[in-house]
């Protein structure tokens, strides 16, 4: 071997530096996609051994749980499991049109009943890293799957791609801090801007702090982002605070809530409507109609039937008012109808004479006492007696 690689030094040199200068412009040359030609040739080479890996992992673990460990156990669990998968189905996607619960046939007839063209996957792989939001699926370019699709299961939306390879492509969650997708609530229509935040729970931005949203409420896709079709589920409210100007709304995405295995790529969306949706327009309120007002009293009318308005009672306006009343209804003026003599309205704010009436008061040279006339108003306006003033 020595003697070998001395006799062809040269040419294992040459070659050494011609595989270092190719591997050298794998890391800064980009294919059209924008991704490094290095990480497409890693994950060409890689996927056929992760799928293999995947399938003999799969096969081996299954064979052992179903054959020698828990083999009645978990036919029971395999029967419980596919009747929730039937009610969820059937509630949710099918209206009760699905009699069957197995995942796959699952999948496959939420793809016949959606006007979206859907590209079945398998995830066999998920991003390095504790924190890692990513996962790849077995479905690549070839099978025409491009950056930029919306990933989903007919729980709800998934992710979307943000890298597509040969064999396989790249799915951001949609619980990664950098996802964002367009939703508007079932209940009351209210758009908003669904974004991950590295935790189970995602939030719901741009939701004004005057409209209604409750604990319970559904957020569906809306279609505004161009990438999720409207109609899908996102998720259910869980949390509702108000802030200023925003509410703050936490919601669990439905699509990876029991883990992600296999999903559907939206190869040609289609716009679908929002199930059970009330109508856009809001009842509004109208307060009644005011009250009719009260005829005014006749000189027939019984004092239990139509008592004079209180002089005391009211603004100052008021006031005035009811003083004039009050001395009209007093001398039988009807207001409102022609009369033939006007009501004497120097008598307001004088206390009925009795019969027999004393003289006014003179001043001291026998004169009788002048009234201020600006004085006399005021005392009218307050409701007080009338006193006169002495010059």
């Amino acid at each position: 071997m020595e003697s070998f690689l001395n006799r062809y030094r040269n040419i294992t040199v040459l070659l050494l530096v011609i595989f270092a200068q190719l591997v050298l412009l794998a890391l800064q040359v980009k294919n059209d996609q924008d991704v490094r030609i290095i990480r497409v040739w890693t994950i060409t080479a890689v996927t056929p051994m992760a799928r293999m890996v995947e399938a003999f992992r799969g096969g081996g673990a299954g064979f052992i749980r179903d054959y020698i460990a828990l083999h009645d156990t978990n036919a029971e669990n395999r029967q419980l499991r596919a009747e929730l998968g039937r009610v969820k189905v059937e509630n949710v996607f099918l209206r009760n049109e699905l009699n069957t619960a197995e995942r796959a046939k699952a999948l496959q007839v939420f793809q016949a009943h959606t006007p979206s063209k859907l590209l079945g996957a398998t995830v066999v792989g998920a991003g390095a890293g504790s924190g890692s939001k990513v996962v790849f699926v077995d479905a690549g370019s070839t099978r025409g799957v491009e950056r930029g699709m919306a990933v989903l299961t007919p729980d709800g939306i998934v992710g979307k791609v943000i890298a597509a390879y040969p064999t396989a492509s790249e799915v951001l969650l949609v619980t990664d801090p950098d996802f964002a997708a367009g939703v508007v609530s079932q209940a009351s229509g209210v758009r908003g801007t669904l974004k991950g935040q590295g935790t189970p729970m995602a939030r719901v931005d741009y939701v004004p702090v005057e409209e209604k949203v409750a604990v319970g409420d559904w957020f569906y896709t809306s279609g505004d982002d161009r990438i999720f079709p409207r109609g899908f589920p996102a998720g259910q409210v869980k949390v509702v605070r108000d802030g200023r100007p925003f509410k703050e709304i936490l919601l669990e995405p439905s699509g990876v809530q029991h883990g992600v295995e296999d999903v559907l790529i939206v190869i040609e969306g289609a716009h679908q409507d929002i199930p059970a949706a009330p109508p856009a327009n809001q009842p509004v309120y109208i307060a009644p109609a005011p009250p009719e007002p009260k005829p005014a009293p006749t000189a027939g009318d019984t004092p239990q039937a139509a008592a004079p308005p209180n002089p005391q009672q009211g603004t100052e306006a008021d006031k005035l008012r009811n003083a004039y009343s009050a001395v009209g209804q007093a001398q039988g003026y009807k207001f409102g109808e022609p009369n033939p003599k006007p009501p004497d309205f120097t008598k307001i704010g004088v206390a009925p004479a009795p019969a027999a009436a004393a003289a006014p008061p003179a001043t001291p040279a026998g004169k009788p006492a002048k009234t201020n006339d600006s004085t006399r108003l005021s005392n009218q306006a307050a409701g007080a007696p009338h006193e006169g003033k002495q010059d």
